[in-house]
């Protein structure tokens, strides 16, 4: 497992606020866990400030986060140093990219995706790119093997990628237009490609 630490200094904002809409969602979140179990909420509530905070995990953020539940500061670092999903460092502004590196989308192409996001964003995972609109970095499996190889961008997967359909990806998160998320080679979600291959008719009358 590699280390995982927060950004410099000098990258932390001073303060991080809940906005008032993202206050009370996030008192929703609370409100669902029995009475002694609200610190339950923690993931979700550290995912919403992350959304907030354009991609990524303040320090800020996190005492937040913490004081909100009543828990230590160090337990909630504890969580977004743990789990991959908490960027801890700024992100490109438009996209950040998780290529999948397990071993189904490796077979499948997965290499090429990644010399894609070195050409196009940065050499390094984990830097933005010139413009500061992008950034990327490989991770382990996003749950989408049937359709490998594929991305995270945000929340959306993309998937049954090229390079040149990557590029097409990342063409439109520049342009300020994402395509649709899923598949990305025409097929619907993890059907077979070209259609149905069996069960194509009942008791011997084609399926409408």
């Amino acid at each position: 497992m590699s280390v995982r630490r927060l950004a410099p200094k000098e990258l932390q904002p001073a303060s991080f606020v809940f906005t008032d809409e993202n206050l009370a969602w996030a008192k929703q979140q609370i409100a669902k866990f029995p009475e002694g179990r609200q610190q339950s909420a923690v993931i979700a509530i550290l995912w919403r400030a992350q959304e907030q905070n354009a991609g990524w995990v303040s320090e800020a953020a996190i005492r937040a986060v913490a004081d909100l539940l009543g828990m230590a500061h160090i337990r909630v670092m504890e969580i977004a140093t743990f789990y991959t999903m908490f960027q801890l460092s700024p992100v490109g502004k438009k996209a950040h990219v998780q290529v999948c590196g397990t071993t189904p989308c490796m077979l499948r192409g997965a290499k090429d995706l990644v010399e894609v996001c070195k050409h196009r964003i940065h050499h390094d995972p984990f830097h933005v790119s010139a413009d500061g609109d992008f950034s990327w970095e490989e991770v382990e499996c996003l749950g989408a093997c049937v359709n490998a190889p594929m991305v995270m961008i945000w929340k959306d997967t993309y998937e049954d990628l090229t390079p040149e359909t990557l590029n097409k990806v990342l063409d439109g998160f520049a342009s300020g237009n994402p395509p649709e998320p899923g598949p990305q080679n025409g097929r619907q979600f993890s059907a077979p490609e070209g259609g149905p291959r069996v069960l194509t008719s009942v008791d011997g009358k084609d399926k409408p």
